[in-house]
């Protein structure tokens, strides 16, 4: 009887034994799964996050798409003479709504085609040296003009020890200006929002210039300078009255490429705009070419697409 009473005791133990690895088998499995679960719920999140934000990348550039498309069509509908230069309008695209501003880029100086005087004047308008101002203009004009058989400026690029000389071709881009060997980057900086490398004008448009940039115009004053700014604006002065206050370097002409700046709402709040430079064409089935494209996304600059003629 002792010995069945042992045999009892033994199989009652090894069957709590067994049922506490069941236990311990079933809690292992059930944690597993709340793992899988969780990781599951993760991944749910964030691709919903991801598609969300990549709804708002799609509307953004359909928006700047229309807006491109509406600033082309307000332009090419007038003639040459009547074009606008500048100009604003707003429009409510579905739910989202835009809000355009559009300047011929006749109002930048333009890297290519502008000539010492007007580069210098900006340089030191810019609180450089007067001395210092002609040497950056002097390094821009020589960047891009025409190598010779023995060009001094490609010998002070290698003495220099650079890997490159210069381009000696027009700039494809305001960003080039970077390279450009001799000029400080904070002047670089300070440049390159007043700079363009597509209106193709040496001179600057008078009625949409900054500031800044009428200020650097061969001859003019800071007397001539508020006259202008005052007066520029008013509908009841005569554009073409301002010009002999502008000194050299200054027109009313306008160019045929645009900067069309676009701030967007989209339907659920969110706001961020692109930047578009586009040129006019005299073209009915194109009537238009991009030349830049940059996105602002999230308060950040996307990459520039840059489209060269």
């Amino acid at each position: 009887m002792t010995g069945d009473i042992t045999d009892r005791v033994a199989t009652s133990t090894a069957g709590s034994g067994s049922r506490g690895f069941i236990v311990v088998a079933v809690l292992w499995i059930l944690a597993a799964l709340a793992a899988l679960v969780l990781v599951y719920l993760v991944y749910v999140t964030n691709t919903a996050v991801v598609v969300a934000g990549s709804t708002d990348r799609v509307q953004t550039e359909a928006l700047a798409r229309a807006a491109v498309e509406l600033t082309a069509y307000q332009l090419t509908s007038a003639t040459e003479d009547t074009r606008p230069t500048s100009g604003t309008f707003d429009a409510k695209i579905g739910r989202n709504r835009i809000s355009v501003t559009f300047q011929s880029e006749a109002a930048r100086i333009d890297l290519n085609a502008a000539p010492k005087e007007l580069l210098a004047g900006f340089f030191t308008g810019l609180g450089a040296k007067p001395a210092a101002a002609d040497g950056y203009a002097d390094r821009i004009v020589a960047w891009r003009t025409s190598a010779t058989d023995d060009d001094a400026e490609n010998s002070f690029y290698r003495t220099s020890g650079l890997a490159y000389v210069p381009r000696h071709a027009p700039f494809p881009s305001v960003q080039e200006l970077w390279l450009v060997l001799g000029i400080p980057p904070i002047f670089v900086e300070r440049l390159l929002p007043f700079a363009t490398v597509f209106s193709n004008i040496g001179t600057v448009n008078i009625a949409d210039a900054a500031p800044q940039v009428l200020a650097a115009l061969p001859g003019m004053t800071p007397e001539n300078l508020q006259t202008v700014l005052a007066q520029r604006g008013d509908p009841r002065v005569d554009p073409q009255s301002l010009l002999p206050l502008a000194g050299n370097g200054g027109s009313l002409t306008g160019s045929k490429a645009f900067r069309v700046s676009v701030a967007m709402t989209l339907e659920n709040g969110r706001r961020t705009g692109a930047e578009v430079v586009i040129l006019l064409l005299d073209d009915a089935n194109e009537p238009y070419r991009v030349l830049s494209w940059r996105n602002f996304f999230d308060g950040g600059a996307g990459p520039q697409q840059a489209f060269l003629q």
